[in-house]
């Protein structure tokens, strides 16, 4: 298991750095927390578990499409997927609830999954990719499918980091 954590967590690097292109201007923020701040309850699996409102800037020049992947990677064996989604227009500038792909969660469900630790507190990283082509995925992809598709479509990645604890 810690194998396939460490494989995974270099092609999350792997697509997040060749040919990106450095912009300040692509940001993603969410109406619910600030970034570093503590993720509301009602997002948790101790509240409803509804997904992450989340809002962005423009993304770069070229922008075909966007995709969005939320991990913790504060568990003990590496890495825990929330969501994967894509197929979001260029032209969106906020999710509110399932995008028009979601991929499957490490707790083999489609779609968000909200978070949940065990004990302390763990950091979840909301990254949204800006993607020079449509990523060309079933419904239901996993993680690795999706970070596999990923490579070569990058333009710009804009990141969002929320708190939960217990």
């Amino acid at each position: 298991m810690i194998g396939k954590a460490v494989a995974v967590a270099a092609l999350v690097a792997a697509v997040a750095v060749p040919g990106q292109a450095a912009t300040s201007r692509f940001s993603l923020t969410s109406p619910a927390f600030v970034t570093g701040g503590r993720i509301p309850t009602a997002y948790t699996c101790d509240g409803a578990g509804t997904p992450v409102a989340l809002r962005w800037t423009a993304p770069p020049s070229g922008t075909r499409s966007l995709a969005l992947l939320v991990d913790d990677p504060d568990v003990s064996w590496g890495n825990f997927n929330h969501r994967v989604s894509w197929a979001i227009p260029a032209t969106a500038r906020s999710l509110v609830g399932a995008a028009p792909r979601e991929g499957t969660n490490d707790a083999h469900r489609i779609g968000w999954i909200g978070p949940c630790p065990p004990s302390g507190t763990h950091r979840y990283f909301f990254r949204l990719y800006a993607l020079r082509a449509p990523l060309r995925l079933a419904q239901g992809a996993d993680r690795t499918a999706f970070l596999a598709a990923l490579r070569g479509k990058v333009l710009a990645t804009a990141t969002l980091v929320g708190r939960f604890g217990r």
